[in-house]
């Protein structure tokens, strides 16, 4: 790729060593046009193609302008952006319906959903409408149903085309699903009538005390039988427990970036890393590699995987795993990890906290951005000594099939704005989606803000 030296898109803080990706990562990808997405985008994040929903479609004729500053981001030469929606509450991840309506999933106090509605034409969501209680994070649109990932369960309402409320009550399809700690449903589709749900892990490296310095690892891990994995469902059947499901990857200790890629139909997954390495551990660890180790891994899921946690972390500046203090690691030893199978596709710096993915399938973006990967880091807030970092939305490209480490970057940053840091970013971006015309939105749950994000052509303003 080009460097990046756009005037409006100045260098990110250098990361000290993360390999290629870090070295990517400190400018913002640059720009080339189009309209639909494929009807399998409901599978991951974004909406079906098509006007099946049967709502008139003058609003998705003509783009909107965007926002003057682009809503306070920044963004590669020829992108601009606006916010849709500002103050909606906690927003997690969301599907955009194929006439353009926004459903978004809730978390806190309100809970539920939100529907979103633009009626002037002018990209701001003018109309809202909410249902549902309880808190979640997964959303989906498939076959006339809109599913949603609560904490403790998976439902789904019966959706008219059209409407912005359901027409009927909500159908449990997988219920006491543990909620406590790492409590994200994240959900992803094969179209094949599954459903693939992330339960991720109770505590931080399965120690004998959480998170006490010292504290030894429980051999085996007892959580591993029901949590820090994927659980594949029946898309259609209710009544379900998590016993009822396939415990399809393990040893993942929190997906909340979850979708199914349409070009291959394999499903992928950005994971959380373990985190103080230093703080519990500093006989074998410094501040300063405690703050980029262990990376965030970018990976493909297949059923049986099992990616080490919590006995293992992927350690990206030696391209290898390593097995963790509580198993008796001492920052250089393999151990039991020297045979784990596969290794991820691409390690991001630690604790940046991946909370969203989307394979982008639409036309209106560059050539460059077609089946490429969005992904959404929520931010960190334990980098200690060096500055919190993440907070942006990073673009993967794929070729042949493969991420291309060297050429991912920073795609969408500023969210956070002058005060990075969890208690004090203005936002923290969460949830990608993809319009029917290839825009694409991002949700926030610091702020309550979903922008839309458009390409323009190089050097030009709406």
């Amino acid at each position: 790729m080009q460097p990046f030296s756009e005037p409006r898109c100045p260098p990110l803080p250098a990361l000290p060593g993360l390999l290629t990706v870090a070295l990517a990562l400190v400018g913002v990808v640059g720009a080339c046009s189009g309209h639909e997405a494929s009807a399998r985008d409901a599978a991951s994040g974004g909406a079906a193609a098509g006007s099946e929903r049967g709502v008139p479609t003058a609003r998705l004729q003509d783009p909107p302008l965007c926002d003057p500053d682009d809503g306070g981001l920044t963004l590669p030469d020829g992108f601009c952006a606006l916010v849709v929606a500002r103050d909606v509450g906690k927003a997690r991840h969301l599907v955009v319906a194929p006439d353009g309506d926004l459903f978004v999933a809730l978390n806190g106090r309100s809970g539920g959903v939100l529907a979103l509605r633009d009626t002037t034409g002018d990209g701001r969501a003018d109309v809202r409408e909410h249902f549902g209680s309880e808190g979640g994070t997964g959303i989906a649109l498939r076959d006339g149903w809109l599913y949603f990932g609560a904490d403790g369960e998976v439902v789904r309402w019966p959706l008219p085309q059209g409407a912005l409320q359901p027409s009927g009550p909500a159908q449990a399809l997988v219920t006491g699903l543990p909620s406590q700690y790492h409590a994200a449903k994240s959900l992803a589709f094969d179209g094949q009538g599954h459903m693939f749900v992330n339960i991720g892990s109770p505590s931080n490296s399965c120690q004998k005390q959480d998170r006490v310095k010292g504290s030894p690892g429980i051999d085996p891990c007892p959580a591993l039988q029901t949590r820090a994995g994927i659980w594949r469902f029946d898309a259609n059947r209710q009544d379900q427990t998590e016993a009822d499901g396939l415990h399809f990857a393990s040893g993942l200790r929190n997906t909340v970036a979850l979708a199914l890629n349409p070009a291959d139909g394999h499903l992928y997954g950005v994971v959380h890393g373990r985190d103080q390495l230093y703080q519990n551990w500093p006989q074998y660890y410094t501040a300063e590699q405690s703050a980029v180790l262990p990376a965030e891994k970018f990976v493909r899921l297949e059923s049986g995987d099992d990616y080490g946690w919590p006995y293992c972390f992927w350690n990206e500046l030696e391209g290898r795993w390593i097995l963790n203090p509580e198993y008796g690691g001492n920052a250089k030893k393999q151990g039991r990890c020297a045979d784990l199978k596969k290794k991820p596709l691409i390690g991001f710096p630690g604790h940046w906290a991946p909370d969203g993915l989307l394979f982008y399938t639409g036309e209106q973006f560059p050539a460059r951005y077609r089946g490429g990967a969005f992904i959404a880091f929520h931010g960190s807030w334990n980098r200690a000594p060096e500055p919190q970092a993440g907070y942006r939305v990073v673009f993967v490209p794929f070729r042949d099939g493969s991420p291309v480490a060297s050429d991912t970057a920073t795609f969408a940053d500023g969210f956070a704005g002058s005060r990075v840091g969890p208690g004090t970013a203005t936002h923290r971006p969460v949830g990608l989606a993809q319009g029917p015309d290839g825009s694409v939105y991002v949700t926030d749950d610091q702020g309550g803000s979903v922008w839309r994000i458009l390409y323009r052509g190089s050097g030009t303003r709406p």
